[in-house]
């Protein structure tokens, strides 16, 4: 005849969820799953219905009473927190050496695997938990490559998005994002100044030294262009060396001048390319949406450039706002 202690080696390896009951009610080994449900708790010695709770059937009290459920479904709950639910199955020993009661997670058993850090090791290789914890396991890896897929082409469409709204050389707007960013100030009504600027003489650079320099002289004036102004303001490429420059928020005329002046005395400075000096200059014209009832961007870009002719016709490496030119229009009073 088979020993309690052969008994149990081999219901370790066959259900690792089993409890063994003396005929006293009393637990004599629980499998190495259960006991990692209270691994800081022996459960040996301890009665079983002190250890789990009957949900139902109820009113079991007594071994005896549990060994008359034999072959019955058992619904279970630990006495203490967390208090997992268990399914169970009792079947009674010979010659009243007392039961195994076959536990099983049932429906819990996603909750049991977070609880217990629980794995596959701990399930008979027969169990059908294995399998479900497969499917949650191949679920969790299939929904973390998803998220990381997702992560991904949220990042590729930004940075196509980016991409669309940036010129390549300079690092700067381009015009189809100075047209987003006008049309917003416009539909938003809040003031703002628009400066158009063009490189002077950077032609001859091209001409002299190659496209190489003339390249070189652009990142070098956006560079310039960007340190005079603020995090708010859009600096925008829109030609070969035409730039825009947005001031949101800023309307006051001599702040404006003092800051073109800046930016023209900045890019007169010779630049350096491979041993040849480039020297260019600009010449620049400022409008700003107050002088207008109802601004429109074209109307605004429009100004800008009268301004920026107007600068131009006056000797180049200049600034001119386009409200002198307003007066000037105006008919004497």
């Amino acid at each position: 005849m088979m020993s309690n202690v052969e008994l149990a080696g081999l219901l370790d390896t066959l259900c690792p969820m089993f409890v063994l009951v003396d005929r006293d009610g009393r637990i004599q080994r629980v499998g190495p799953t259960v006991q990692k449900l209270r691994p800081d708790t022996p459960m040996r010695g301890q009665a079983f219905l002190d250890v789990f709770e009957l949900v139902r059937p109820r009113k079991v009290t007594t071994l005896s009473a549990l060994l008359s459920l034999a072959g019955a479904k058992l619904h279970l709950k630990l006495h203490d927190r967390p208090r997992t639910a268990l399914k169970g199955l009792v079947a009674p020993l010979p010659n009243d050496m007392g039961a195994v009661v076959n536990l099983s997670f049932g429906i819990s058993i996603l909750d049991a695997v977070r609880d217990y850090a629980l794995t596959s090791a701990d399930f008979s290789g027969t169990d059908l938990a294995i399998e479900l914890l497969y499917l949650v396991e191949a679920k969790s890896a299939a929904m973390e490559a998803s998220r990381s897929l997702n992560l991904r082409l949220q990042g590729a469409m930004l940075a196509a998005e980016e991409q669309a709204y940036t010129d390549m050389l300079t690092g700067l707007k381009n015009r189809r994002a100075m047209d987003v960013v006008l049309g917003h100030l416009v539909s938003g009504n809040g003031p703002f100044a628009l400066m158009h600027l063009d490189l002077d003489y950077f032609k001859s650079v091209n001409d002299r030294f190659g496209h190489a320099a003339g390249d070189y002289v652009l990142k070098q004036a956006a560079r310039i262009m960007v340190e005079e102004t603020r995090a708010d303001d859009t600096v925008a490429r829109v030609g070969g060396d035409e730039f825009v420059i947005i001031f949101k928020g800023l309307v006051n005329e001599a702040v404006l001048s003092a800051i073109a002046t800046r930016l023209i005395e900045r890019l007169q400075h010779p630049i350096s390319f491979e041993g040849s000096t480039c020297c260019i200059s600009a010449s620049i014209g400022t409008a700003l949406s107050t002088q207008f009832h109802s601004p429109k961007p074209a109307e605004i870009l429009n100004a800008a450039d009268q301004a920026l002719y107007e600068a131009k016709r006056k000797g180049r490496s200049r600034n001119c706002l386009f409200s002198s030119l307003a007066h000037k229009a105006m008919p004497p009073q």
